[in-house]
């Protein structure tokens, strides 16, 4: 039986972070014989620590990790930490906001499970699942971003910006990451893009977008930043 790490990277989600938990902890995948659930909090000041602290997985023998920054770096600082604290034969990132639904780790698994595939990607915009919410300004964003990734890459995405991204051991263990915030994202679909042989397929996932008043933490700003990080990742990073 294998195993999967689920790294979940927090700041300031205390009024959702324990359903995450839950969600994570009680979804049963065919082939995974066990989880352990690494949440790196980002300097959080709500509280958020501490409902993780607390947490007690009911009956299960998941192992639940909290690993605490004393300041606030960004969401790629948060994986970086995970990174280094997984030993899981795959691993998943899934954010704390409840916008991806942990009932889709068997879909998402199944390609790695059957040997089809090294890494997925849930995409939102694969029309078989419901989808609702989130800014205009995300989803439009997000298909130029893609496109303009897909073109240096060499992928042929539809979401390249999702935050459901799951990894064979053998390939997480290759990310050697850098960036500190939301320019994660661009940075591993680049290093992915440079591995010999990759294998990425996408999935579809459902999705329950945030606006930006119920908490949503990504801006225009990041979208802007994106496009440098798309070319400074494929091309000028050892």
């Amino acid at each position: 039986m294998k195993s999967l790490s689920v790294v979940i990277p927090l700041y300031n989600e205390g009024k959702t972070i324990l359903k995450v938990l839950e969600g994570v902890d009680k979804v049963d995948i065919q082939g995974i014989g066990s989880k352990e659930i690494i949440v790196v909090d980002d300097g959080s000041n709500d509280g958020s620590d501490l409902l993780v602290s607390q947490f007690v997985p009911g009956n299960s023998t998941n192992r639940v990790y909290l690993i605490s920054h004393q300041m606030n770096f960004g969401k790629g600082k948060a994986i970086q930490t995970a990174l280094t604290k997984c030993n899981g034969d795959y691993l998943v990132i899934q954010d704390a906001d409840l916008e991806y639904d942990p009932n889709h780790y068997p879909e998402l698994l199944e390609p790695l499970l059957k040997n089809e595939a090294d890494v997925v990607y849930g995409s939102r915009y694969l029309e078989s699942k419901p989808k609702s919410g989130g800014p205009i300004f995300q989803y439009v964003a997000n298909r130029v971003l893609t496109s303009l990734s897909n073109l240096v890459t060499g992928f042929s995405l539809t979401d390249m910006e999702t935050g459901f991204k799951i990894f064979t051991k053998e390939v997480y263990q290759q990310l050697r990451l850098s960036d500190l915030g939301f320019g994660i994202e661009p940075e591993i679909n680049s290093k992915l893009s440079r591995m010999s042989g990759i294998r990425l397929v996408e999935v579809p996932i459902s999705y329950t977008g945030r606006s930006y008043k119920e908490g949503k933490k990504i801006g225009w700003k990041d979208g802007i930043m994106a496009i440098f990080f798309i070319f400074k990742y494929r091309y000028f990073d050892s």
